[in-house]
């Protein structure tokens, strides 16, 4: 490990980087019978801010690109091109859900698949290689990356600027947000560089990336933070900045700057027809890396925190039937019984409005803000509940991992609804075909008539109706009464809680007529 002289010798950023000044030119123009006179102010070192005032309506401008030569000079020692060797072929992308034109760069994708090209099936199945980059952000050689670049790695190679090639060590990944560290040890102080803060930069903002494009090596491309808070489908705590910074396969893992070579960003996905950058790159923004990347550098697995809800969006409407005037908040449609929010009397029903003083306005904010909170510290949850604001003390606990949800199958026989659902009640042998437990109670939908209200609803055979107008319902008849009681107020639609396998989620049912 290196001493704390050479640590800050090797230091390459952290401090900021002075800017150049920007030189401006102006240039007035008199027009002297057939021929012209340009007269020019002589070049001046100046801001931006202080040149546009200074410059005379009428006239021209030209402004000086800024030059981000000294930056990368002193960033670039610390980043790295990762190259790895499997034997195992990788799963499919977690984004193979998302849309055909979205695409991860899965640098497992480079050679042949295991057992290709082999017809005999007797020789072994070459190993795969793969190029990522990555780059060290402490003395003790840790470098971060996307998990996608190791992913399944039997070896993993890194190659510094200078040429310094260096086996490198797994310590810890995390699939949800595609990010990994790994670790090298050297003889030799490593040059690295620190985390800047992602939540004060602007749309607007100049980013600079280094990787290692198509395998060719460090390259350098410059642009600016195009938007925030981007959702592309990756994970369940979505968040990326876009830039349009030219990223490329093999830019993987690599550091997105900022002018002061920080790293505001972990360079992970691009928005391509053709798979080639097209402007529209993903970023995993700092703020969140350096969360889970300490976790991976203290025990080499993330904790997360965890409520034991599910949750879904506010409508318009829903947020009309509860009394709310705007769509801020999340809706919850399930409380597990195990979990830290049932615990503290946390309801079917409530919408979840601040968490630590922290506002939840969208469906993805929630998740990321109780994943951050860490597991066993107490949070002040403020909720809306039966026309008020309540506060809730919950002691946040441990994400478990995720269970496998039933699915469900058609019942025959139902009694008739007049908004074109088909109920029946849900008794434990219907229960049990639909892989839920004999003691689950509600009405169960057998079919839906196409083209009526409820048709458009998203609702499906074998979900189930646990409530409707908040009241509990067991039987068809019970969730007529509660339709005739809607009309009766002059409402459109109803409020019901459905049932899907393990989750539910509210859902407003439209009235047809009577």
């Amino acid at each position: 490990m290196a001493n704390e002289t050479n640590a800050k010798q090797s230091k390459v950023s952290g401090g900021v980087v002075k800017r150049r000044l920007v030189h401006v030119i102006g240039a007035s123009a008199l027009v002297i019978g057939a021929g012209l006179l340009v007269t020019s102010f002589g070049s001046t070192n100046l801001s931006v801010a202080q040149a546009a005032k200074m410059i005379p309506d009428g006239t021209s401008a030209k402004f000086e690109t800024v030059s981000f030569a000294d930056v990368v000079e002193q960033v670039s020692p610390a980043v790295v091109n990762i190259q790895v060797t499997q034997k195992v072929a990788p799963e499919l992308s977690r984004m193979s859900g998302a849309p055909n034109n979205m695409r991860e760069f899965f640098e497992h994708n480079f050679g042949n698949r295991p057992g290709s090209g082999d017809p005999r099936g007797q020789r072994k199945a070459p190993a795969r290689v793969g190029a990522g980059s990555g780059f060290v952000i402490d003395a003790e050689g840790h470098i971060v990356t996307n998990e996608h670049v190791i992913h399944d790695a039997e070896r993993i190679t890194v190659t510094f600027k200078d040429g310094t090639v260096a086996e490198a060590k797994l310590i810890g990944h995390d699939e949800k947000t595609d990010l990994a560290l790994i670790k090298i040890d050297m003889d030799k102080p490593v040059p690295f560089v620190e985390f800047g803060d992602s939540e004060s930069v602007r749309v607007g903002e100049w980013v600079v990336t280094v990787g290692n494009p198509f395998g060719l090596g460090h390259s350098v491309n410059v642009g600016i933070v195009s938007a925030r808070g981007r959702t592309i489908g990756a994970g369940p705590y979505d968040d990326f900045l876009q830039i349009d910074a030219q990223i490329n396969r093999g830019n993987s893992g690599g550091p997105a700057f900022d002018a002061n070579g920080r790293v505001i960003g972990v360079n992970a996905a691009i928005f391509s027809p053709n798979g080639g950058n097209v402007g529209i790159g993903f970023a995993i923004p700092s703020k969140l890396a350096k969360v889970v990347i300490d976790d991976l550098k203290s025990d080499g697995v993330v904790e997360r925190g965890w409520l034991g809800v599910n949750i879904q969006m506010l409508t318009d409407d829903i947020a009309a039937s509860l009394g709310l005037d705007n769509t801020d908040g999340v809706l919850i449609s399930n409380v597990r019984p195990d979990g830290p929010a049932a615990k503290a009397g946390m309801q079917i029903g409530d919408v979840i409005l601040d968490v630590n003083g922290e506002k939840i306005e969208t469906l993805r904010e929630l998740p990321r803000v109780i994943a951050e909170t860490e597991p066993g510290s107490d949070a002040e949850i403020k909720v809306w509940r039966s026309g008020k604001i309540s506060t809730v003390d919950v002691e946040i606990g441990l994400l478990p991992e995720v269970r496998q949800v039933a699915a469900a199958t058609k019942v025959e026989n139902a009694d008739e609804v007049r908004v074109g659902l088909s109920l029946k009640s849900l008794d434990p042998k219907t229960a049990k075909d639909l892989g839920l437990p004999e003691s689950t109670s509600g009405v169960v939908i057998v079919g839906i008539e196409p083209g009526s209200p409820a048709a458009e609803t998203g609702l499906r055979a074998g979900d189930i109706l646990t409530t409707a107008n908040g009241s509990v319902v067991e039987t068809p008849s019970d969730v007529k009464v509660e339709i005739a009681k809607a009309r009766d107020a002059g409402k459109k639609s109803f409020l019901a809680l459905v049932k899907r396998g393990e989750n539910q989620r509210f859902v407003v049912i439209p009235i047809g007529s009577a």
